[in-house]
């Protein structure tokens, strides 16, 4: 590995030893590059899965999201999602050739295709242009509760906390990546005290994989708002017991961050 391999994150690197894309020619060592082919998701939803045999999904697409295709193999392919990053396998009856630019993105969370959806005409009420976006992540959250808990989803028919987060934000015209430790990273570090409503709580966890750690949004300041896999939802929870849980399940201490 060179130097310059060793500053990417291979969770949203499209590089494998034996195949990369071809931008990263020169700043990753493989053994072929090549020209990544765009595609779209074409079902509400798609896995995807860190491996080709289909193991448990690490992230989702959603109705409209681009993916970089670099390998087919049968009936999946390994590739990258555009909008969040992440690398993967896909299955490929869920997608489309081609990756037309979108008119509109959906703003709804009872509409028939889930929320930031992304389609090519702006049109129905359940829709808003791109560019005109959410003012508060928050209220946005607050629309998902009661969504049912699923690790590595990422929309409003189900989600994992730092899915929850995500979808928040892009509903926001915001930047989110899809990993808690990322996420950590967001915004600036706030003192608990000075914490206030919108403001992420993270914790971390020094466990192997991609769910290293939880992510919510801070209500108020005795609750969060967050998917919890213990409650099977997202829900509203006071911030001293789910801090009690995580603790006690080896997280460490949350931190603040102000967006």
């Amino acid at each position: 590995m060179t130097a310059a391999a060793a500053n990417f994150d291979p969770r949203t690197t499209l590089a494998r030893p034996d195949l990369a894309e071809q931008a990263l020619e020169g700043l990753v060592r493989a053994d072929a590059y090549r020209a990544a082919r765009p595609m779209r998701c074409t079902a509400a939803v798609a896995d995807i899965h860190s491996d080709v045999d289909g193991a448990d999904p690490i992230d989702e697409l959603i109705f409209g999201e681009a993916f970089d295709v670099l390998e087919s193999r049968d009936d999946r392919v390994w590739g990258q999602a555009r909008r969040d990053g992440v690398v993967g396998w896909v299955d490929r009856a869920a997608l489309a050739e081609g990756a037309p630019r979108p008119g509109a993105s959906v703003a709804a969370v009872t509409a028939a295709l889930p929320l930031n959806a992304l389609v090519t005409e702006p049109r129905g009420d359940e829709l808003r242009p791109i560019g005109d976006f959410e003012r508060d992540p928050v209220a946005v959250a607050e629309r998902l509760i009661g969504v049912p808990h699923r690790l590595g989803a990422r929309s409003s028919r189900a989600t994992d906390c730092c899915g929850l987060v995500q979808q928040a934000l892009y509903a926001c015209g915001r930047a989110a990546p899809r990993y808690a430790d990322q996420q950590a990273e967001l915004g600036e570090a706030v003192d608990r005290d000075d914490a206030h409503r919108g403001d992420l709580v993270v914790w971390l966890h020094p466990g192997a994989g991609p769910w290293n750690g939880h992510s919510a949004f801070l209500l108020d300041g005795r609750r969060v708002l967050h998917a919890s896999g213990a409650h099977g939802a997202v829900v509203v929870e006071p911030l001293a017991e789910a801090e009690a849980r995580y603790a006690a399940d080896g997280f460490s201490p949350p931190r603040f961050r102000r967006l």
